[in-house]
C-alpha cells in the first residue's frame, strides 16, 4: 500500500490533470542551493550535487503532465563572477551529469537543447552539452532547454545586432521587424513563450532570466530551496497556475467571449 505522502502526491498530479489548463512551457530559476548546503553545514557544492536530484524528477514529471518544454536555467553569465573553486566544481557536476543522464533522457525521448554564449564554458564542458544536443537531435519527447552562460539582456542585444546586420546587407527591411520577427532572432525561436516561470528559494526576481519571452508569463515563487524542490511543490506551482486567468491585457468578458 502507498503510504498516505505517495498517496497525497499522486492525488496532486490527478488534480493537475484534471485541469483545463497544463502549461506547455515551465521556466524554472533553480535558487536556493547554496542556502540549503549552508543550513546543513555542507559545502556549497553540495547543494549543487543534490540539485541535479530535483533536476532529473522535474525532468520525469513534466511530460507524465503534459508539458512541452522545460528551461532550467543552469548558469548564468553572472555566475562567472562565483569564486573559481566554485565555478570548476559546477562545470564538473554538468559534465558528469550529462555523461550519467543522457541513456536516461535517450530512453525518455528527450530532445535537449541550449540558450545562452556555450562558447565561454570550458572545453570540455562545451563538448558535453554539444554531443547531448547532436544525439537528442531527433527525439520528439520533451524539449529540455539549459542555460548556460546565459544573459536576458545579452540575447536580446544579439538578436537585434543580427536583425541589424541582415537590413544592413539588405536581406531584410527595417519596417518588416515586428515582435514575432525579432522572437525568431532569440536562442528560443520556434519554441512557445513559457506559460508558467517558477523560482524556488523565495527571492522574487528574473535574475535577467528570459527577459523577452517572460513578457506574458504566470510566476510562482516558492520558498523551497531547489535541492528541496520535488514533485509535491511542482505540483502545487501547476495547480496555482490552473487557477489563474490570463487575460494578456484585455478583460474577463473579452476572453470569454
Amino acid at each position: 500500500m502507498d503510504s498516505p505522502q505517495r498517496s497525497d502526491i499522486d492525488a496532486m498530479k490527478q488534480q493537475v490533470l484534471d485541469g483545463e489548463k497544463i502549461p506547455r512551457h515551465v521556466a524554472i530559476i533553480m535558487d536556493g542551493n547554496g542556502r540549503w548546503a549552508k543550513a546543513k553545514g555542507l559545502p556549497r557544492v553540495a547543494g549543487h550535487r543534490e540539485g541535479v536530484n530535483s533536476v532529473r524528477e522535474i525532468v520525469q514529471l513534466c511530460p507524465e503532465i503534459g508539458v512541452q518544454v522545460l528551461t532550467l536555467y543552469t548558469f548564468s553569465q553572472e555566475n562567472w563572477n562565483r569564486p573559481a573553486l566554485e565555478i570548476s566544481a559546477l562545470m564538473q557536476l554538468l559534465v558528469q551529469t550529462i555523461r550519467k543522464e543522457l541513456q536516461d533522457l535517450m530512453r525518455n525521448n528527450v530532445r535537449i537543447g541550449a540558450l545562452g554564449q556555450l562558447s565561454d564554458l570550458p572545453a570540455k564542458a562545451r563538448q558535453a552539452i554539444e554531443e547531448a544536443i547532436f544525439q537528442s537531435r531527433d527525439n520528439t519527447g520533451l524539449q529540455l532547454n539549459l542555460a548556460l552562460s546565459y544573459s536576458g539582456r545579452n540575447e536580446i542585444v544579439k538578436a537585434a545586432q543580427s536583425l541589424a546586420t541582415e537590413v544592413v546587407e539588405g536581406k531584410l527591411q527595417a519596417e518588416d521587424i515586428d515582435e514575432s520577427r525579432f522572437s525568431q532572432a532569440l536562442h528560443t525561436a520556434g519554441q512557445p513563450d513559457p506559460d508558467l516561470l517558477i523560482r524556488t528559494g523565495g527571492m522574487c526576481r528574473l535574475s535577467n532570466f528570459l527577459l523577452w519571452q517572460s513578457a506574458y508569463t504566470e510566476f510562482f515563487i516558492s520558498p523551497v530551496y531547489w535541492p528541496e524542490f520535488r514533485a509535491e511543490e511542482f505540483y502545487r506551482a501547476v495547480l496555482d497556475f490552473q487557477q489563474r486567468e490570463r487575460r494578456f491585457g484585455m478583460v474577463s468578458e473579452q476572453i470569454q467571449t
